[in-house]
Formats: C-alpha cells, structure tokens, sequence
C-alpha cells in the first residue's frame, strides 16, 4: 500500500473542491466508462445467438428478421463501446491535462521557494531528469490507472456473472483462477521489476548529470584537453546503466513467457470443456462462440494489465521521487507576523553577526557596523575573507548563527523574504544568464519594464553600443549560462539589470571584476552617479574603485580588523595599506 501512496497527493488534484465543472465532467466521464464496459460485454453474446439463429435459418424469409437484428444489435454493441469510450476520453482529457499542469507548477513555485543550501547541495541534471519523469508518470497514472485497471476489473466481473447466468458455474471457476494465478504472478514479477527499476532510475540520474555538468563545462574541458577523460567518466555511467537495462529488458521477456503460458492453459481448459458440453448437447455451437469470444475479450485486457502495472509500478515510483520534493522543507521561512519591510531612509545596521555553512568552518564572526542613509559602504579583504558571503545573508539566503540584520531599524528577519527582496538590486560576482536574448535578460530586472528603460540601463552599463554592433542587436542569444558572452559582457548585463531594478539598495559584490580597466573607470563613474542618493554596499577586490566610499570595511577571516575611509585607512599602515600597495606593485609590473 506503501507503493501507492503518491495516489493520495494526486486526488486533490483530480477532484478540485471548488470547481463544479470539473467534477460534473468526471460523473459523465465515469457514467460512460460504465456504459462502454457494458456496452462490450454484450457484443458476444449477440454474436453468438446470431450464429444459433442462422442454424434455424429455412427458406421462409419473415425468419431472416431475427439474425438481421442480432447483427444490427451486435454492430451497434461494438460501435456504442467505441462511442462511450471516446466521450469519456473527451470529457476527462481536461481534468487530466490541468492536474498535470498544477501538479508540474506546484513543484517548480517550491523549488524556487527552498533555500540556496538545497540547490547548492543538488545536481541540477538530476533534478531535471525527476521532475520529467514524475509528470510523465502522472500522465500515465491518470491515463491507465482510472480509465483501464478498473475497467478490466469491472469487465472481468461483469463476465463471470454472465457465463455463471448463461452456462455453468464451471466456466467462472475457471476464469476467476486464471485470473488470480495471472495476478499474483504479474504483482510478484513487478515487484522483482520494481527494485531494477529503481537502480536503472539511478545510474539514469548519473549519465544524465555527468553529460550536462561536461557540456556546460565545454570551455573547462578544452582548456586541459580532457575530452578523453570526460569520455571515459560518461562512458562509466552509460555502463552502469545499460547493465540495469539489460536486466529490465530481460526480466520483462521472464515476464510475458510466463503471462502467455497461463492464458494458454486457461484457453485449453475452458475450449475442452466446452467441447465436451457440446457433445452432450449442454451448450450449442453459437455457445461455443460466446465462452471462445468471451476469453479472446478477457485475453486483451489481461495481457494490456500486466504492462499497465507494470508502468503504473513505474511511474509510482517516478510520482514518488518527484513529490518527495514537494516535502523538502524550506530553512528560511517568514515568520507568521511578518510584515512587508518599509523603506524611508535606507539605513543598513550590522548588530554581533555570526554566520557558519557548517559547524567546521567559521565564515562571519562577530561583525557589526552601521551605514548611514544614501552612504556608500565598501568591504574588501583577502580571498576567503567573507565578503560575498555578506550578500548572500543579506539577502536572507541563510539565516544567521548569531546577531541582527536591520534596515531602518526592522529586522530583516522579521520582514517578508519578498519585501526585502524587491528592494534590494545584487550584482553578483558570477554572472549567470538565462539562455534567451539580451533584450530578456536586462528586462529581467523589471519584466513590465519598456524598450526605451533597457536602452537607457544598457547604456549606463557601458553596453548599448556594443548590442548594436551585434548582427541580431538586442535580440541577439547569450547562450546556456551567457556562455556566447565574454565575462566582461555578462557584467555589464547583470548591472544594467541591477540598475533597472530601480532599487532602494544597491548590493556591488565584486561588479567590475571582469571589466577592463578603462570601461571599468567608466562603469565606476556611472555606478558613483548612479549610487547617490541611494544605500550602497560594495564588495571589492580592486581597492581603487573603492577610494570614494564613505565607509571602507576591512575583512580578515571573517573579522573586522580595519575601518575608515581610504585615506584613514592608509594612514593605519595595516592590512589595507598593505593591500592597496601591492595592487600598485602589481599595477606598476604589468605596465
């Protein structure tokens, strides 16, 4: 029962509580269903008392009106199961379709609600490869599940009562045997298949991963010339999972042998019983026909069970993984009270904050300082210092160990993730771009946004001219990841994109580390004019941009060691000082 219990999370989805529409569809849809299996149940019997009718047949024709209407009876029979069956196609399609759909859309809203700790933890190809095959099982559940199990069953019942009313009660002993000998081997050979299945699903996951982690990689693997090793690393996965495909492949022929073997034997016996009948004059040829007809009807859909549990067994199994999703929970929730933060002044205060990844490593201890409405705050330090990790719980990505984030004195802990969100513009240091236009991906800032918005933020970024130069302009594809573009390239787009935002923080982390020197000045002025007025945070590791900031922050392994403006800070000959003349040393030897 264990199994079937993504079934559970599914029914809600078929039976909306609030839509009357789609519940009076699934009574029609069900009442024809019904009609349909009746409907076929009959088509035998009409067939046979047509054969015993043209036995009586003579010469007089009045007599000629009884096999007409048996067959007419018969034809319409098979037709009205057609026509019963296609109506409840056409009724239930809808519901299936729309609880796909939100069933497909639930998923991908929670994703994007977990936290930054379980996509870093998670490998997108996996993931990916899950959430397709939970909605094609899905699909197939709802298809075959609702609209084929139960009517084979129901078909099977109906029959067993009718050769019991008709004939002997022999032939219904015979039929519900074969049945549940079929049944019970078909339920034990899956479970078998099942747990392949599952390992098969497995090395999937592997291959699939491994082939997009090295494609989005193309670049990584030309520069070490590592096409062999990344063929034989694939080529590993691709083993692992033909070894558990073979097994599949093959357990399945174990599988139909053993289905056929037990549907000949049924066959035989009721064929020799019925041949015997006849003889004694029991059962007449027309009979014959029906129990014959009724088995080829009964052969057909037992055969069609074993594959559909079989891909039910299957697709339960995807169903499973993929709304095992649905029960991760998100660490960083909005509290019940929360409240939309407010933002008048844009004052930024960092209260005794502490933040690890884990209990091994220590990131942020203990820092605290205070950035004054429409102020620029600049952090630099050593690599591994901190300092991106400042953007990251700031943006409310973790929650903190320790300590108090505020903006204009709320908390952001107890402000909607959402509010804080909106308010606040980051450019990250590794620019990541959506696989669409450059057009999309600056307007991403502000989808509502117009043509003249991206053309203005476009040329603040030191961008516009560069579009038009291109063959397809604003148009033009970035590429899986903005792989198309140059590092420089995407930075600008991610800061055109910030600068649409039109936010009341600007969050710098790292924003002209691509750029060359010359366009960096330039994007460096435009960022200045840009930033006043409004709270700004910089994370830099080329101190000269940083010279103009009101309040530079020192970061060394994770702690404050430094505070002042640039010239204090030279004056302290600290860590600073030190930094900022070797990046003249190094400056001086590249020139």
């Amino acid at each position: 029962m264990n199994s079937f219990k993504p079934l559970l999370y599914l029914l809600p989805y078929l039976w909306p509580k609030k839509n009357l529409n789609f519940k009076i569809r699934i009574i029609l849809a069900i009442s024809f269903l019904f009609l349909a299996k009746g409907s076929n149940v009959l088509v035998p019997i009409f067939l046979g008392k047509t054969v015993d009718s043209l036995n009586d047949l003579n010469q007089k024709t009045i007599l000629l009106i009884i096999p007409i209407t048996l067959i007419a009876a018969y034809g319409i029979s098979r037709f009205l199961n057609v026509g019963f069956n296609e109506l409840k196609d056409a009724l239930f399609v809808k519901i299936g379709q729309n609880a796909i759909r939100r069933v497909a859309l639930r998923v991908f809203d929670h994703l994007h609600n977990l936290s930054l700790k379980f996509h870093l933890n998670r490998q997108t190809g996996a993931l990916s490869r899950i959430i397709d095959r939970g909605i094609s099982g899905i699909e197939f559940s709802i298809r075959f599940l609702l609209f084929s199990v139960f009517p084979t069953f129901l078909e099977i019942l109906l029959v067993c009562i009718i050769l019991i009313n008709l004939f002997s009660w022999y032939y219904s002993i015979i039929t519900f045997f074969l049945i549940s000998i079929y049944i019970f081997f078909t339920f034990a050979m899956t479970e078998w298949r099942v747990k392949i299945r599952k390992k098969m699903n497995e090395a999937d996951n592997l291959r699939g991963q491994k082939s997009i982690d090295s494609i989005l990689n193309y670049e990584t693997v030309k520069y070490f010339n590592n096409e062999n090793y990344e063929s034989v690393g694939y080529d590993k996965t691709l083993e692992k999972y033909e070894t558990f495909a073979i097994k599949n492949a093959m357990s399945l022929n174990f599988l139909n042998v053993g289905q056929a073997l037990i549907i000949s034997i049924g066959i035989i016996g009721m064929m020799i019983l019925a041949v015997f009948q006849i003889k004694s004059g029991i059962m007449s040829i027309g009979d014959f026909i029906i129990v014959n007809t009724y088995l080829i009807q009964l052969t057909i859909p037992l055969n069609f069970i074993g594959f559909v549990y079989w891909q039910i067994k299957q697709s339960l199994v995807d169903m499973e993984n993929m709304f095992q999703l649905l029960n991760e929970k998100n660490e960083i929730n909005d509290f019940s009270d929360s409240k939309d933060l407010v933002i008048t002044n844009a004052s930024i205060k960092f209260e005794n904050v502490s933040f690890n990844y884990d209990q091994k490593r220590s990131i942020i201890k203990n820092i605290s300082f205070e950035i004054l409405p429409n102020q620029t705050l600049a952090i630099v330090g050593p690599t591994g210092a901190g300092k991106s990790t400042i953007s990251k719980i700031f943006f409310r990505f973790y929650n903190l160990d320790s300590g108090s984030i505020y903006i204009d004195k709320q908390n952001i802990k107890q402000v909607t993730q959402k509010s804080l969100r909106k308010q606040i513009a980051v450019v990250p240091q590794d620019t990541v771009l959506f696989n669409d236009t450059i057009y999309y991906n600056i307007a991403y800032g502000d989808p509502k946004t117009n043509e003249e918005e991206v053309y203005e933020v476009a040329k603040m970024a030191q961008l516009h001219n560069f579009i038009k130069s291109l063959p397809e302009g604003y148009k033009t594809i970035v590429g899986e990841r903005g792989l198309k573009l140059s590092g420089g390239e995407k930075q600008r787009v991610a800061i055109a994109r910030a600068l649409l935002k039109k936010p009341k923080i600007f969050f710098f982390d790292e924003a002209t580390s691509s750029l060359d020197t010359k366009t960096e000045k330039e994007i460096q002025k435009n960022l200045e004019d840009l930033s006043k007025g409004i709270t700004t945070i910089v994370i830099a590791h080329r101190l000269s941009t940083v010279v103009n900031a009101n309040m530079i922050v020192v970061l060394d392994k994770g702690e404050i060691v430094e505070r002042g403006n640039h010239n204090q800070l030279l004056s302290l000959n600290g860590l600073y000082a030190s930094m900022w003349k070797q990046q003249e040393k190094n400056i001086k030897n590249i020139k």
